[in-house]
């Protein structure tokens, strides 16, 4: 544009005297900068006036508007001639307000990319852990060539008065029945020793109920054990979260599955499963599982085959079908206070607690006619829909967690304090609370999540960053 304005200046000026010669010189100057430079002599005056004259600076102002033109559609910014500011040459808001959103997402995608950077990072550690344990069970020998042993009938052993083997692992599982690994340690033995009459009567003991009734039954809380820590969360996400396992678990999924959500952040959409407790401990996930709907905070449970948690931003609750991988239910929990109006005492929109024991699906939470106390409300686990409610006491803010057993409510009196108590019970049966002081202790300082898993009779938490687990001493039930 400025070199085809400079030409029609160059035709007007040689139109007046056509034998007069134009020159046109183009180099670049000492900034590298291209220029072109036109001679024209003058039609009118021998000698150039000292000031050049009123034409010569109009068309200095003309030529200063028209590179402050050319500057701003090149994106350059060029100082005009005579080191006027055209009006023409100011930048344009919606120019600058584009720029500005395009160095953002520039920015943001940086960070997105160094995040999904440090993510694959740590899946390449965990395949390589993964390979590592798989060649470990390949080197392992196989099963059926293990020294053949001669076959004996357990009758004619325990005739001879020698036990058969793998008692004292027998015994052992009796009297603690409730310890992790002791199922495993007893399926190794019986494919040591390997006669079928020695697996047979294996199945037939598992089978007998523990004799130390305190730990079944609906009882009340008498005691609970010291935390027993499964694993530590990967990265910041897994400072807050929930962890569960279904007690009536639908196939395809065992008995023995294990679910875990983080919790950190606002779209919290991935639910990952592990086939026991094991694989959990070594972060070895089997299913990953997508929500359809954000989920909010950690007060989510398993029971019967679905996932049920509360929606993001709403006081709608939601069933999830795992086997179908659809939402089965949804419903809102009529006038509960969600996103921070009735949380525990930690915060983290915990306004909303589902949880699950002998009596059914609960949900616990409070609402503005209740002015902030604890509503417990009894939920139909197919429809979502309310059974029956009760209002407590107790107020919600006062306390740092809380668990249904046995159709009672127990909560936490710190969510910080290494050495605190459940310091209240509420029973749904009677309809009265009282005050307890049973010992409690948060390991590492910061328990975001405490909850009943029915199907192993102990307490599960989360306790900045680590997953643990508690033993609970039931008493026996009273009779009614």
């Amino acid at each position: 544009m400025f070199f085809v304005f400079l030409l029609c200046i160059c035709g007007l000026l040689l139109r007046g005297n056509a034998q007069d010669r134009a020159s046109l010189w183009r180099g670049n100057d000492r900034s590298g900068r291209c220029q072109y430079t036109f001679t024209v002599p003058s039609p009118m005056e021998a000698t150039c006036p000292q000031g050049g004259g009123p034409e010569v600076e109009g068309l200095k102002n003309r030529l200063s508007v028209l590179e402050a033109l050319v500057s701003q559609l090149s994106g350059k910014d060029v100082q005009p001639r005579g080191g006027h500011q055209g009006a023409a040459a100011r930048p344009q808001p919606e120019l600058q307000e584009a720029l500005n959103r395009a160095v953002g997402e520039r920015n943001l995608l940086q960070g997105e990319k160094e995040r999904l950077a440090r993510e694959l990072e740590t899946l390449k550690l965990r395949m390589e852990e993964m390979r590592r344990e798989t060649e470990r069970l390949r080197s392992r020998p196989c099963l059926g060539q293990n020294p053949a042993v001669a076959p004996s009938s357990p009758q004619q052993d325990w005739g001879r008065g020698r036990p058969v083997s793998g008692s004292n692992q027998m015994s052992h599982l009796m009297t603690n029945p409730n310890r992790q690994g002791d199922s495993s340690n007893l399926r190794d033995s019986a494919w040591q020793y390997g006669p079928m009459g020695f697996q047979e009567l294996k199945a037939e003991v598992t089978e007998v109920p523990a004799p130390d009734s305190n730990n079944t039954g609906c009882g009340e809380l008498i005691a609970v054990g010291e935390p027993v820590t499964h694993r530590k969360a990967d990265n910041i996400a897994g400072k807050y979260g929930v962890w569960m396992q279904d007690p009536e678990a639908v196939s395809p999924y065992g008995p023995n599955m294990l679910w875990r959500i983080d919790t950190v952040g606002t779209e919290i959409r991935q639910l990952y499963g592990y086939e026991d407790m094991e694989q959990l401990s070594k972060g070895f996930p089997s299913k990953v599982l997508l929500l359809p709907d954000p989920l909010e905070s950690t007060g989510a449970t398993m029971y019967r085959g679905s996932l049920y948690y509360q929606r993001r931003l709403s006081r709608t609750l939601i069933r999830y079908d795992l086997a179908a991988e659809h939402v089965a239910a949804r419903r809102e929990l009529p006038h509960a206070g969600f996103h921070g109006q009735f949380p525990y005492s930690w915060g983290g929109y915990t306004d909303i607690d589902l949880s699950v024991d002998e009596k059914g699906l609960w949900a616990v939470y409070s609402t503005s006619k209740a002015q902030g106390a604890i509503v417990i409300s009894k939920l139909d686990p197919n429809s979502l829909e309310v059974k029956r409610s009760w209002e407590t006491s107790i107020r919600k803010a006062s306390v740092a967690n809380s668990f249904m057993i046995c159709g009672k409510l127990y909560t936490v009196a710190s969510y910080a304090s290494r050495e605190t108590t459940i310091n209240r019970v509420y029973d749904t049966g009677t309809s009265q609370g009282r005050a307890v002081s049973i010992p409690f202790k948060n390991k590492y300082g910061y328990n975001s999540m405490v909850d009943y898993s029915l199907a192993q009779r102990k307490l599960f938490a989360w306790d900045n960053f680590h997953l643990v687990t508690y033993d609970l001493r039931l008493g026996r039930q009273q009779a009614n």
